[in-house]
């Protein structure tokens, strides 16, 4: 299993509406990438799982939500951002490489 947490205080959006405090927690399939959970916490978070939801019961891979278009800046970016983050490739969040 691959755990990834994207921090709000990252996101454009956040920074505009002055509620970074939430974060976007992605798990997959550590062979796969398949999608099997989503967690949100922050300001609409209710209004953001939907998408979430859709991944897993899809059987969405970390890609396939990378790759889709999300609007900028939203909330609903920290989903894609968590996405590329799988392969440490967020565009909004610098995470160093490991040694």
């Amino acid at each position: 299993m691959k755990v990834v947490r994207y921090p709000w205080a990252a996101s454009g959006r956040a920074q505009a509406i002055a509620r970074t405090e939430g974060v976007t927690k992605m798990i997959f399939d550590a062979q796969t990438d398949r999608v099997l959970g989503v967690g949100i916490c922050g300001a609409g978070a209710g209004e953001l799982i939907a998408e979430g939801v859709l991944a897993v019961e899809t059987a969405a891979l970390a890609r396939d939500v990378a790759e889709s278009i999300h609007a900028h800046p939203t909330l609903s970016e920290t989903i894609m951002e968590s996405a590329e983050a799988a392969y440490d490739q967020a565009t909004h969040y610098y995470r160093p490489k490991k040694k």
